[in-house]
C-alpha cells in the first residue's frame, strides 16, 4: 500500500473529513500537525508547490491537494489506483 501523508491543523473540519475518508478506505495515515510548528508549515508549504491551506495530502510523496482534490479522486475512482500503488 502507499505511504499516505497529511498536514493538519487543530480543529479543522477539512482535515477530519479527509482523515476519515483515508480511514474508511484502511489506510494507514502519517499525520504533521502544523498548528505550532513553523518549520513543519514551511515543510508543507514548499512540498505541495505553495499549497498554503490544510489539509495538504501526499500520496507516495506526490501532492494530491486537499480535502476536496482527495473526495474528487475518490469520486473518480482514481484515488484507489494511487492508494494500491
Amino acid at each position: 500500500m502507499a505511504k499516505v501523508e497529511i498536514y493538519t491543523k487543530a480543529f479543522c473540519p477539512y482535515c477530519v473529513r479527509a482523515k476519515k475518508l483515508l480511514a474508511a478506505k484502511g489506510v494507514e495515515v502519517e499525520e504533521y500537525e502544523i498548528s505550532m510548528d513553523p518549520d513543519r508549515r514551511k515543510e508543507m508549504i514548499q512540498r505541495s508547490g505553495g499549497g498554503m491551506t490544510v489539509p495538504q495530502i501526499f500520496i507516495d510523496g506526490r501532492p494530491v491537494g486537499g480535502s476536496d482534490d482527495l473526495a474528487d479522486l475518490d469520486d473518480s475512482g482514481e484515488l484507489d489506483t494511487l492508494l494500491a500503488a
